[in-house]
């Protein structure tokens, strides 16, 4: 089997199989429903946590694991696949504002567009770490804002830029009644690095679209738009139609958030992707009051309790 299609094989594998597992436990079993501190009355249940989830700058350690399969990449119809691992760790760095860090690692493979022949590469792509300050007390109206950087962590030069890139960042969104609805922009510029590569100027549009729905599910609407400000006329844009489902449950005592999307190209650059499907699997970690930990542990001891013959 060719090596692209194994690791749209091994992303189906690992990743579809969770929402069937997660369906037998109960989204919010009594006794564990989970809440940060800051805000103790809410995210009481799923529906609170998938505004969380949802919310780019919310207060809410998190760790996405997303694999995108970008299908008809050339003349030969190949696939490219970009697994990205991407933490977000919130900070308050005082009583009125967060940071909050997200640092996207992706690990690429490439395949070859112009042979019969697929040689691809794969590794490690650019690091994209990014830095939003955000109230600590949001209002109707949540934003973030601070610098996103391009590091040349590429492990292949087909991987990466080759260049140290940066530029400013913006999310803003609200959440009214079921609804999220927001929007994610930034636009960065090389600074240094290989002399022999094009400079860098692009911009990364996300606007993000939720329902929830009933029992944790949500339908979602969130492509990504970018612009590449160097590229020749007609290869400047990439401009995503589509969506998915996505639900936010427990794996065992474990919450986790799991989407799945498909997207179609309705511009894209000549030999590019024409269309993908993003799958992703995040573990979540909310900050338990001492009374919700206590609770945790007795119905873990419960269950270990029955388990027993």
């Amino acid at each position: 089997m060719p090596r692209d299609q194994r690791f749209l094989v091994l992303a189906v594998f690992f990743l579809l199989p969770a929402p069937l597992v997660a369906q037998e436990t109960p989204v919010a079993p009594e006794g564990t429903q989970v809440a940060t501190e800051e805000t103790p009355a809410a995210a009481v249940n799923a529906d609170a946590l998938r505004k969380a989830v949802q919310n780019p700058v919310a207060s809410l350690i998190s760790v996405p694991v997303q694999n995108n399969s970008n299908f008809g990449v050339g003349p030969f119809d190949r696939i490219q696949n970009v697994l990205n691992i991407q933490p977000v760790i919130p900070a308050r760095v005082s009583e009125n504002w967060l940071l909050i860090t997200r640092i996207i690692t992706p690990i690429i493979y490439q395949p070859t567009v112009t042979l019969p022949v697929n040689q691809g590469a794969s590794g490690l792509g650019d690091m994209n770490p990014t830095f939003f300050l955000s109230p600590a007390k949001p209002n109707k109206i949540i934003w973030g804002a601070g610098p996103t950087f391009i590091l040349p962590t590429a492990t292949n030069r087909l991987l990466g830029q080759g260049k140290w890139s940066a530029g400013p960042s913006v999310a803003v969104l609200t959440q009214p009644g079921r609804w999220t609805i927001g929007v994610l922009v930034n636009n960065i510029w090389s600074f240094a690095g290989q002399s022999r590569r094009q400079d860098v100027n692009q911009m990364l549009l996300q606007y993000f679209i939720n329902y929830n729905l009933k029992k944790g599910w949500y339908i979602s609407v969130s492509p990504i738009i970018t612009a590449n400000w160097q590229a020749s006329s007609g290869n400047v844009w990439t401009v995503p139609v589509g969506g998915g489902i996505g639900r936010v449950t427990k794996l065992g005592f474990q919450p986790v958030n799991i989407t799945a999307q498909f997207y179609g190209n309705a511009i894209y650059p000549t030999g590019t992707s024409s269309w993908s499907m993003r799958l992703q699997i995040a573990f979540l970690f909310p900050k338990l009051t001492k009374q919700q930990q206590k609770m945790m542990m007795e119905q873990k001891l419960k269950q270990l309790e029955k388990e027993q013959p």
